[in-house]
């Protein structure tokens, strides 16, 4: 059974930074794109940034390139999110995704990757 277990959420003040994990399990994770999404309450989920499955190709939402960083370990089987400069704004839950070897690596829409994990939260204060 494939788990994708994200971890590393957390309280933060704004202008924080915290490293969020997503460990995979069962998963062949060399053949999978990843991505984070993220979702705050009263708001639609969003697609924060995606990996490809070989790590040479990343697309994080531009609104964000200048603070979050996606990356992957493939002996760890592990998806990563750095988040720098944290905002109130980037308070929601955090959830990774995966999808199996496609052209079309980055997906827009959560439902359209074949797992995610059961996500993790994080807060920013003011």
């Amino acid at each position: 059974q494939v788990e994708l277990v994200e971890s590393g959420g957390g309280l933060v003040t704004t202008g924080g930074s915290l490293r969020l994990s997503c460990t995979t399990r069962n998963l062949d994770f060399a053949n999978y794109a990843m991505a984070w999404f993220r979702r705050a309450p009263g708001r639609e989920r969003q697609r924060v940034a995606c990996i490809d499955y070989s790590g040479r190709m990343t697309n994080v939402l531009t609104s964000l390139k200048d603070r979050f960083t996606i990356s992957r370990d493939e002996a760890k089987n592990t998806l990563f999110l750095q988040m720098d400069n944290l905002q109130p704004v980037d308070s929601g839950v955090y959830t990774c995704t995966a999808l199996e070897r496609d052209s079309n690596w980055c997906r827009s829409t959560f439902n359209a990757y074949d797992y995610w994990g059961q996500g993790t939260q994080v807060t920013v204060s003011s």
